[in-house]
C-alpha cells in the first residue's frame, strides 16, 4: 500500500515517518513540502542512514496516480487547500489538521480565526476518533484526524458521556501539554528560557479544540452544555494530561465505574483502564499509542475525577492517524504500532 506525506518537515510529519518506516503494509512511497528538494535526513538528522528519502515539491496528479493515501501534516489553513486539490484523486486523505474537524464553518472561523473549508467537503469528512467512530472510519475518503487535547478529553469522558452518567453542564476540563504540541515554529513561548522550570495557562477559555470536544459530546449526549476547558504548558517535551471534572447523576462508586469503563474499551488494545487507586503520568505512555485513564468518585462531592494521557504526539497525532488507516483498510488496529511506551 503506497503512502504520501505532505508535511514531513513538522513533529507530526516525521512522527508518521517514524511509524510507517517499519509498518508491515504501508509503504512510505513518497514525501513532501512547500520547502526545497532535500534528503529527509538533512531537516532530521536522527534519519541519516535510515531513511534516504528527499522531500520532494508538492505534485498532486503525481500523488494521485502513485499513491493509495495520503496523510496531511500541514498546519491547519494549509490542510482545507490540499483536500481541495486532492478531491478528484483516487486517493484516501487523512487530515492530522483541524481543517476538517468541525461541523459548523461559522465555529471554525471563530475558533481558528482562518477561513473554512468548502461545507460540501466537510460533510465528507468523518471525525476519526478510533475506539469510538470505527465504524464510520471503515468507509470514510476523507478522516479528520482529532485533535490531541481533544483525543484525550474525548476518551476520557466517553464512557460517562454517552450513558449520560454525568450532568452535562458541569464538565471542567484541565488540560496539559508539553511543548512539542506547539510545533516547530519559532515563537517567544516555546524558548527554553521561557519554558524551563515554568508552568503556565495558554490560550485561558479561546483554545481550538474547545468546540471539537463539545461538537463529540453532543453526539452522545444532546444535552451537552458548553464545557470550561483550560490549557497549560508544561515544561517537557512530549505527553498531554488532562484531568476532568464532573458531578454524577446518581451514586456510583469507583468501582462501578471502573468496570464501566473496562467493558466499553475491553476490545481496543491501545485504551488501558488502571486499577482502582492507580493514576497515570504522561512518562508511562511516552512514544507509545496508549491512551491511560484512571478515575475517583469522590462521594463527599458525588464529583468524579477523571485522568487521562497520551502522547501528544502519538495518540494525539501520527500514532492515530496510523490506527485510522489500519482501520480504514481493514488492518489489525495495532498494525506498525505495536511498541512499548520509552522509559524512562
Amino acid at each position: 500500500m503506497k503512502v504520501s506525506i505532505i508535511g514531513t518537515t513538522g513533529y507530526g510529519g516525521v512522527e508518521l515517518l517514524r511509524i510507517l518506516n517499519q509498518h508491515p503494509v504501508f509503504q512510505i512511497h513518497s514525501i513532501h513540502s512547500t520547502r526545497g528538494e532535500i534528503p529527509i535526513w538533512e531537516e532530521y538528522p536522527h534519519l541519516y542512514g535510515i531513511l534516504n528519502e528527499r522531500i520532494q515539491v508538492i505534485d498532486f496528479d503525481q500523488i494521485g496516480e502513485e499513491s493509495d493515501l495520503v496523510f496531511l501534516a500541514t498546519p491547519s489553513g494549509v490542510s482545507r487547500k490540499l483536500v481541495k486539490e486532492l478531491a478528484n484523486k483516487d486517493v484516501k486523505i487523512i487530515d492530522l489538521s483541524g481543517d476538517h474537524r468541525l461541523q459548523n464553518s461559522l465555529d471554525y472561523s471563530q475558533w481558528y480565526k482562518l477561513e473554512p473549508a468548502e461545507d460540501v467537503v466537510v460533510d465528507q469528512a468523518v471525525y476519526g476518533l478510533s475506539e469510538w467512530n470505527e465504524h464510520d472510519i471503515e468507509s470514510a475518503s476523507l478522516i479528520a484526524n482529532p485533535g490531541c487535547y481533544a483525543t484525550a478529553a474525548l476518551l476520557g469522558l466517553g464512557p460517562v458521556a454517552k450513558e449520560e452518567l454525568i450532568e452535562p453542564d458541569t464538565i471542567i476540563i484541565d488540560g496539559k501539554s508539553g511543548t512539542s504540541g506547539a510545533g516547530k515554529s519559532l515563537t517567544k513561548g516555546s524558548l527554553y528560557a521561557e519554558v524551563n522550570e515554568n508552568f503556565k495557562i495558554y490560550k485561558v477559555n479561546e483554545h481550538q479544540h474547545t468546540p471539537e470536544i463539545e461538537q463529540q459530546l453532543r453526539s452522545w449526549n444532546k444535552h451537552t452544555k458548553p464545557i470550561t476547558f483550560s490549557t497549560h504548558l508544561l515544561p517537557i517535551t512530549r505527553g498531554i494530561m488532562t484531568t476532568i471534572y464532573a458531578r454524577l447523576k446518581t451514586n456510583w462508586s469507583t468501582e462501578q465505574l471502573l468496570e464501566l469503563y473496562r467493558e466499553t474499551y475491553n476490545k481496543h488494545p491501545f485504551i488501558r483502564i488502571r486499577p482502582l487507586g492507580n493514576f497515570p503520568a504522561v512518562k508511562e505512555v511516552a512514544g507509545s499509542n496508549y491512551c491511560d485513564i484512571g478515575l475517583h468518585v469522590d462521594e463527599r462531592t458525588g464529583r468524579v475525577t477523571i485522568v487521562s494521557v497520551i502522547d501528544n504526539l502519538m495518540k494525539g497525532a501520527a500514532g492515530q492517524a496510523v490506527q485510522n488507516a489500519n482501520i480504514l483498510y481493514g488492518l489489525d488496529q495495532t498494525s506498525g504500532l505495536d511498541f512499548m511506551p520509552l522509559y524512562p
